[in-house]
């Protein structure tokens, strides 16, 4: 396989698998400086089937999807229950059959009528919008969807005797999600007693392509009402740019996306055209803070992101199920600033005296400093590859963020003591949370970290 120094040492697999998830490695034919591809009028609206549903059960252990989780703050600790069910139908033409999770209050007073659902990522098999926001949702007392569509291969090798029987391909990814979501909205529904107001579609990296490629359908596919399934649309680590419809959409390409430029598209509060993009400074594309089950800092070069990019990726998914409930519009957000020209810094982006982006949402680590955020981390050659889990661990370090402290010298001058900087983070941490950049559930992790800082 060919290899060149820009990539890394990915193999040419690794780098096809980036080019489908949205990333700037290959933008689509609507890039900007690019003439984008006609829109053909979509068919006429038709009402989308309501799959069968039953209880999953079964002999053996239950697949995990969300084990990237904050220690001692999973569903359980925090009053969650978790429930799989099987749904079956037909589409593309083709039956299929797939896992369906639902993650939700035990105390059904608590639910806030709001939904996420997310497809599975169909490489890691996880549920990364449920893993990024969980802290968020569970707080919240929303209901988090899994919808299981390409993948689900992994789960039946997990336990044959559970879930040998399901089966879905990649054609009917679209018609699946549009399926699922009409039968959660449905009388049918296992949360059908509850009042769900509205529900949106997360996904992120390879199913944030998913929930690209998944909007013609939602021209489409429409519940018995003539109403529309999903509420709002938030794809995430994702750089393309994406045509709006009929209902709010927020994309967040990450600095993995940005670095090499991302989308051009507007913000607009346009009636069926509302759409924000929020870039992150220094968020990465994969969380390698509480993934450490998938990925160890073993298997990368340089020193993994402690950033936790659930603190990031939930502030856009509050502002978007703020927009799709209560019809208040998110701010708008500045994106980080592009310069162009790698002579001076060796990064496209104008960055700070210390070596990060300048402009996009900020936040407290780059805003008040201890390091130097930086992507694509290399592979380290040494690696066992114990943290390579279900994808391969140069693709994940690929992925991931990595941190170069700041010299001592200058941290010193600059704060003066770790009691200082505690009293900085938490100042600018504030002002952010009185803009709306930063969700008060996340205070105590944010400065619990601030607090262990010495120097």
């Amino acid at each position: 396989m060919k290899t060149n120094a820009r990539n890394f040492g990915l193999p040419t697999a690794v780098l096809a698998f980036l080019a489908v998830t949205g990333s700037a490695l290959a933008q689509p034919p609507g890039f900007p400086g690019r003439r984008p591809a006609p829109v053909e009028p979509p068919p006429p609206p038709v009402v989308a089937p309501i799959p069968g549903i039953k209880p999953l059960t079964g002999p053996g252990k239950v697949y995990d999807s969300a084990s990237a989780l904050w220690p001692g703050k999973g569903p359980e600790q925090l009053n969650y229950a978790v429930d799989e069910y099987v749904i079956s139908g037909t589409a593309a033409g083709e039956p299929y059959e797939t896992r369906l999770v639902i993650r939700k209050p035990k105390d059904s007073r608590k639910f806030s009528g709001l939904v996420v659902a997310e497809p599975m990522h169909p490489a890691a098999a996880a549920a990364h919008a449920f893993e990024y926001n969980s802290l968020y949702i569970m707080d919240a007392g929303h209901i988090a969807v899994e919808i299981d569509t390409t993948g689900v291969e992994q789960i039946a090798r997990f336990n044959p005797e559970r879930y040998g029987s399901l089966k879905a391909t990649q054609k009917q990814i679209s018609e699946i999600l549009a399926q699922a979501g009409a039968l959660i909205k449905s009388p049918q529904s296992p949360i059908a007693d509850l009042k769900l107001r509205k529900m949106i579609l997360w996904g992120t990296s390879a199913s944030s392509a998913m929930v690209v490629n998944y909007l013609p359908s939602h021209r489409v596919f429409k519940l018995a009402s003539m109403a529309n399934i999903y509420d709002g649309f938030m794809p995430t680590m994702n750089g393309s740019t994406i045509a709006p419809v009929d209902v709010p959409i927020i994309q967040v390409p990450t600095q993995v996306e940005y670095m090499d430029v991302a989308t051009a598209a507007q913000d607009s509060d346009e009636p069926g055209k509302q759409f924000r993009v929020y870039e992150f400074a220094a968020m990465a594309h994969l969380d390698s803070r509480n993934t450490r089950k998938r990925l160890t800092q073993e298997d990368c070069l340089e020193p993994l992101s402690e950033i936790p990019l659930d603190a990031m990726a939930s502030v856009a998914l509050h502002h978007l199920l703020q927009w799709v409930d209560k019809g208040i519009s998110p701010p708008h957000a500045p994106r980080v600033i592009m310069d162009m020209y790698t002579g001076n810094d060796g990064s496209l982006m104008q960055l700070d005296q210390y070596g990060n982006a300048i402009g996009g949402i900020r936040s407290p680590w780059v805003d008040v400093p201890l390091f130097k955020y930086t992507m694509h981390n290399p592979p380290n050659p040494a690696s066992t590859g114990a943290g390579s889990g279900r994808m391969q661990t140069p693709l994940l370090c690929y992925l991931s963020g990595w941190q170069t402290p700041i010299a001592a010298a200058i941290v010193k001058k600059k704060y003066g003591s770790p009691a200082n900087y505690v009293r900085m983070v938490e100042k600018r941490l504030k002002e952010l949370e009185a803009e709306g950049w930063s969700l008060p559930v996340y205070h105590d992790v944010i400065m619990a970290d601030a607090r262990a800082v010495k120097f």
